[in-house]
C-alpha cells in the first residue's frame, strides 16, 4: 500500500531528513537549529539555514506530522508506572472510560479487542499513590483491575523512519541494541529543584524557537525566582537527565497514525519464566518489534501471560504476518493478539505529582 498522498504532499529531501533522522539526537546546546542546519545541508546538498529549518519544524507540527518537538520523558524512571486493564461491560463502557480518564495520572487509555477491553497507563509519584488510584478506579467502576507493572524492559522505542513504503515499523532498520533492564516499582526520581521544574516546563514540548533552552530557562525563572537558571544551567540539567534515563530522547516526535502506521497490535505471550530474558533479548532485537517487555502473570485473575510485544504497521495484514513470523521463529508459545480499536485517552504523562515531594491528591 502506498503512503497517504495528503501527508506527503510537499515533503522534500530536507523535510525527510528532519522527520526520519531527528526523532532523537537533537543537539543540547544554546542554538541547536544552527548545527542541525549544517548537518542537513551537508547530507542533502540543499543550502538551508537555521531559520528555515525552524519554520519547517513548525509547519510539520501544524500539519500533524509531528506531535511535538522536544523531550520524550521516561515515566517508570521518574515515578511509579503500571499498565492496567478492566473488563468494562458493553452497556457501561463509556461510563467506565470516563471514570478512568478523569484521573490526571492516567495518560493513555485504549479499547482493545479482548475480554479485558480497556487498557490504560497510570503514572504517579509513588507506588502507594499509584496503587491507591487503581483501588479507587476499582471501587468507582465496580470492575476488577488487572495491574501489570513493567518488571523488565528489553526494548521500548517508538522511533522509526516513516518517509518510506515500509509495511511495518522499522522494516528498513538493520539492527537494534537491547538489554534486560530491571524496572523498580518503587522508583522515585531523585531530582534537584531545577530538574523538577525543568521536567514540568518541557513535558508538553520545547518552545519552537531558535533558542529553546534559553526560553525554558526564562520560563522556569519566571515561575520560581529562587532558581533563575541560565541557559547553561538548563543545558547541563538536560544532559544529566538524559544520562540518568529520565529523558529517553530529544527530537521531533512523529505522529505515526498521520504518517500511515494506523495498525498496532499488543501481543501477550506465555513464556516460561526461565526463558524470559533469553527470549526477550532476542525478540527485542528484531527490527519489526517496537516494544518488548516483561510484566507479571496474574493467575488468580486468569492472566497467564508474561512477555508483551508490540508491532506497528500500515495494514493489519502486514502486522499479523509479522506476528505469525514471530510465533514460528522465536516464540513458540500460547499467545493472544490484542488489537487497539479506539483511542480513549492519549496525553503525555503529567509530572506535577511525580516531581513533588508528596503526591496525595487524585
Amino acid at each position: 500500500m502506498s503512503l497517504d498522498a495528503d501527508w506527503r504532499a510537499g515533503i522534500d529531501a530536507v523535510d525527510a531528513v528532519l522527520i526520519d533522522e531527528y526523532q532523537s539526537g537533537f543537539p543540547v546546546e544554546p542554538r541547536p537549529f544552527e548545527r542541525v542546519a549544517r548537518e542537513v545541508a551537508a547530507e542533502t546538498g540543499v543550502d538551508v539555514d537555521a531559520d528555515e529549518l525552524l519554520a519547517r519544524v513548525r509547519d510539520l507540527r501544524e500539519r500533524g506530522v509531528f506531535r511535538r518537538f522536544g523531550a520524550v520523558l521516561n515515566p517508570p524512571v521518574i515515578g511509579s508506572s503500571t499498565l492496567a486493564a478492566v473488563r468494562a461491560p458493553a452497556d457501561r463502557f463509556d461510563e467506565v472510560a470516563a471514570v478512568i480518564n478523569g484521573y490526571r495520572q492516567v495518560n493513555h487509555n485504549y479499547r482493545r479487542d479482548h475480554e479485558w477491553n480497556q487498557w490504560f497507563v497510570v503514572t504517579a509519584g509513588s507506588r502507594g499513590k499509584r496503587d491507591a488510584i487503581l483501588a479507587e478506579i476499582e471501587a468507582e467502576t465496580g470492575c476488577d483491575v488487572l495491574n501489570l507493572p513493567m518488571l523488565t524492559d528489553y526494548y521500548i522505542d517508538l522511533e522509526f523512519p516513516v518517509v518510506n513504503d515500509d509495511r511495518f515499523a522499522r522494516e528498513s532498520v538493520a539492527e537494534t541494541t537491547v538489554s534486560a533492564t530491571r524496572i523498580s516499582e518503587e522508583a522515585r526520581g531523585d531530582l534537584t529543584p531545577l530538574e523538577a521544574d525543568l521536567l514540568l516546563a518541557i513535558q508538553d514540548g520545547f518552545p519552537l524557537s531558535a533558542t529553546p533552552y534559553a526560553d525554558v530557562a526564562a520560563e522556569i525563572g519566571a515561575a520560581d525566582s529562587s532558581l533563575d537558571p541560565t541557559t547553561d544551567d538548563v543545558v547541563d540539567a538536560v544532559d544529566r537527565l538524559l544520562a540518568d534515563g529520565c529523558i529517553k530522547r530529544i527530537g521531533c516526535v512523529v505522529n505515526h497514525v498521520v504518517t500511515g502506521f494506523r495498525n498496532n497490535c499488543m501481543v501477550v505471550w506465555d513464556v516460561p519464566d526461565d526463558e524470559l530474558d533469553a527470549r526477550g533479548e532476542v525478540v527485542g532485537s528484531l527490527p519489526y518489534v517496537t516494544l518488548c517487555y516483561h510484566r507479571p502473570r496474574r493467575p488468580e485473575q486468569g492472566w497467564e501471560y508474561s512477555l508483551f510485544t508490540m508491532i506497528h504497521g500500515r495494514e493489519a495484514d502486514a502486522v499479523d504476518a509479522k506476528i505469525d513470523e514471530l510465533a514460528a521463529d522465536h516464540l513458540p508459545f500460547e499467545h493472544e493478539r490484542l488489537y487497539s480499536t479506539e483511542t480513549l485517552k492519549q496525553t503525555g504523562a503529567q509530572y506535577e505529582g511525580l516531581v513533588a515531594a508528596e503526591d496525595d491528591d487524585a
